[in-house]
């Protein structure tokens, strides 16, 4: 569902606002963005204004990201707000390509305590969807917290709309005690659930919002092929699934991580049992307890309960919602 379009005509500006200098703004938006969401910002968070800090120090990334803008699907161009000097408010563009059209993710949309209230918020968004629309982009989305609804009613009113929910799952060091489950079965995930377990993934983690998570589903696939594929890029996986007699309830699949997680992709059956995700996703805990934090981003839903018992906690959920780029 998309919601309207404001005018082409349509232009932003104010004497306070200018386009984010990547050269020496960084450091500023990194303080601006912790002061705002330090009292719900989890590690991942923390690790991203750090990541900013030492990249605004970094003059030979900075010299690449010069050129490389609007090109990578970092978050190097946006616009801030400046009073007497100081960043007091940012907003984040940050562009993925999508089936050859170009998307747009809004991000990072901060205002400094002390100058709430007064439509910054609102002037900085209008101006990255102006932004995004006059580089063709196709669709424009950002997320938001479900605990924030007053920039969700923001959002809205601009002409976004609320396309899904999602969370956000990490694993705990110690997921506790392993349940037991006499007609539930884990093995190795076979050939013949691959269809069943494209047809789940892809209702997890939709075609609209693919381009995110940058996965290609084909690197799942079975078959002697993919695995001497996976084997030359020196590309780690596992996969599980579980059963309950010939019924096929879900498939977990691993990949490594390059960040502070590990990634987890859960294919479920709409009418899966609770209890053979939460056999499954305590399993897959054991079996990687060498490795770092387990990161599971899935549809918010009747399967939280049973995640969260299977030792994982919420570190956000988030409200994914969409409006249309360029006029088409």
């Amino acid at each position: 569902m998309t919601g309207f379009i404001l005018p082409r005509a349509a232009r932003f500006t104010h004497d306070h606002m200018r386009p984010l200098n990547i050269t020496r703004d960084l450091p500023s938006v990194a303080d601006l963005i912790e002061l705002c969401f330090n009292t719900n910002s989890d590690r991942d968070g923390q690790r991203y204004v750090q990541q900013m800090r030492r990249a605004g120090r970094d003059n030979a990334f900075l010299r690449w990201a010069g050129r490389a803008a609007d090109t990578v699907s970092m978050p190097l161009t946006g616009y801030v707000w400046e009073e007497n000097g100081k960043i007091i408010g940012n907003a984040s563009l940050i562009p993925f390509r999508k089936k050859g059209q170009s998307v747009y993710l809004i991000a990072n949309v901060a205002v400094h305590p002390d100058f709430r209230r007064r439509g910054i918020a609102r002037i900085l968004t209008q101006q990255a969807i102006q932004h995004a629309r006059d580089r063709k982009a196709s669709q424009i989305w950002l997320n938001v917290r479900d605990d924030n609804p007053g920039a969700a009613n923001l959002y809205r009113e601009l002409g976004f709309c609320e396309h899904s929910r999602r969370t956000v799952w990490l694993s705990q060091p110690d997921p506790g005690p392993a349940s037991v489950f006499p007609s539930l079965r884990i093995r190795s995930r076979r050939k013949e659930h691959w269809a069943l377990q494209r047809e789940w993934l892809e209702k997890a983690y939709p075609p609209e919002i693919a381009w995110y998570f940058d996965i290609d589903w084909h690197n799942f696939a079975p078959g002697l092929r993919r695995w001497l594929y996976l084997l030359l890029i020196d590309m780690d996986m596992r996969q599980w699934s579980v059963s309950d007699g010939s019924r096929l309830h879900s498939v977990l699949t691993w990949t490594p991580g390059y960040g502070s997680h590990e990634s987890l992709w859960l294919a479920a059956a709409p009418d899966a049992d609770p209890q053979a995700l939460k056999f499954l996703l305590q399993y897959a805990s054991r079996e990687l307890a060498f490795r770092r934090t387990l990161h599971l981003d899935f549809p918010a839903g009747p399967f939280d309960e049973a995640i969260q018992s299977a030792g994982y906690v919420s570190a956000r959920r988030l409200i994914w919602m969409q409006t249309e780029g360029a006029t088409r």
